[in-house]
């Protein structure tokens, strides 16, 4: 840099950790500065407005940060520094300072009171804008060059003149396209391939469909290619499953599943961990005793499986539709018995919301220092968010990282501006 010139500031890519990277910057900083972020597509904070149905799952309400860390199937053990220094508390505590107010609810996401993802936008880009940063959209960054000075040149569109930035950095978010990976490989760093994350599961059951729409609380649902299970809500949709049980299977697995092409088997225990057979067993008992008299398809004897889904079970075991309780054979008690604590399925592929699509794969962590974020390759070069190999479940997680990385990347390039 130039002695006595304005410290010049890029960040390649107009979301939630290039956005945060930008505002932490310029709030660090102690002179003039020259912060400038350049998103590539047309809107600045796609992400942000799409997430949580359009609501913004800003964070989760998890404090402790080694639990809070152990929500990221890749990066957990490396993102305990990090999160340390900047946790989903000092998240909170930023977004109310800025006038966003936030509510947990009752699974532990924490979204603003608006229910409106377009809150969080308004306060990113007024923040930004108060702070002097320029934010430029329909920046196609197709080169970068390191000069003998140090400095970066940064080729968008078909320009000429290239942006010129003392520090970089690079919040571009997933690296499912061409350009980004060559963008990383050009700054001579590795990276994982990419695949999906957080995924729902195709499967082809009319049955099911007929189902489509109905959800239970906390069904067990195991993978057995790979003796993986979780528990959580399950929902069932026109396509097959969906819920934070399958998202969170989608991401624990997320290579393991590509290598299988999406074609697995899975059981489902409707009733989750805390049924099993003889548990089961002892309930049907109990209302084959006590309403003997009572049509079977009626209604379910057991209140997390709605009434339809119960009845396509019996149904599936052979019970007649105005057969009562006290004529259920021994036959059908075990299929009805088995399907409920362990259905079998065919997982025929993978669905997802692409413009929410989360990608497992990045940046090596070994490349970076998680202390500032700076690349150990390049000097003056800063990753933040989706970008580097990490992401987390569902629930706010992989929003929460973005924040973090991109407040200690533009924190550390601030401190270097007044050094």
């Amino acid at each position: 840099m130039i002695p006595d010139q304005v410290p010049r500031i890029a960040v390649i890519g107009g979301g939630a950790a290039g956005f945060f990277g930008a505002i932490a910057c310029a709030e660090s900083a102690k002179g003039e500065m020259d912060i400038r972020v350049l998103e590539m597509g047309s809107n600045f904070l796609t992400k942000v407005k799409i997430s949580g149905g359009g609501r913004c799952n800003v964070t989760h309400g998890l404090e402790d940060t080694f639990d809070f860390a152990e929500h990221y199937p890749r990066g957990k053990r490396e993102l305990i520094g990090p999160l340390s220094r900047w946790s989903q508390e000092d998240t909170v505590w930023w977004f109310r300072e800025n006038g966003v107010e936030l509510k947990t609810e009752e699974d532990g996401r924490i979204f603003p009171v608006t229910d409106s993802s377009q809150t969080v936008i308004d306060c990113l880009t007024g923040v930004a804008k108060g702070k002097g940063i320029k934010a430029k959209n329909n920046c196609c960054v197709h080169r970068i060059d390191k000069s003998d000075d140090g400095s970066f040149r940064i080729w968008i569109n078909d320009v000429e003149d290239p942006v010129e930035a003392d520090y970089l950095l690079v919040a571009t978010g997933g690296i499912r396209s061409s350009n980004s990976r060559d963008l990383l490989e050009s700054l001579g760093h590795e990276f994982t391939s990419p695949v999906p994350s957080l995924f729902t599961f195709v499967v082809k059951d009319d049955q099911l469909t007929e189902l489509s729409g109905l959800s239970v609380p906390s069904a067990c649902v195991g993978v057995d290619s790979f003796g993986m299970k979780s528990t959580g809500p399950l929902l069932i949709t026109h396509w097959g499953f969906s819920g934070p049980v399958i998202l969170k299977l989608s991401a624990l697995g997320a290579r393991e599943l590509e290598q299988l092409n999406y074609e697995f088997k899975i059981h489902v225990n409707w009733l989750g961990e805390d049924w099993n057979s003889e548990k089961l067993s002892q309930k049907i008992e109990s209302e084959r005793n006590s309403n003997g008299s009572r049509k079977i398809l009626r209604r379910s004897p057991i209140k997390d499986v709605p009434n339809r889904l119960w009845n396509r079970i019996v149904s599936g075991a052979g019970v007649a539709d105005g057969q009562i309780w006290s004529e259920l054979t021994r036959q059908a008690t075990a299929q009805i018995i088995k399907s409920l604590i362990s259905e079998e399925f065919e997982v025929s592929g993978k669905s997802l919301n692409k413009a929410e699509f989360v990608t497992c794969g990045g940046v090596l962590l070994r490349d970076l220092d998680l202390r500032t974020m700076e690349s150990r390759l390049v000097e003056n070069l800063f990753f933040a968010g989706e970008v580097m190999d990490v992401d987390g479940l569902t629930g706010g997680f992989n929003f929460q990282s973005a924040w973090t990385t991109g407040r200690i990347a533009g924190e550390e390039i601030a401190q270097r501006c007044s050094s």
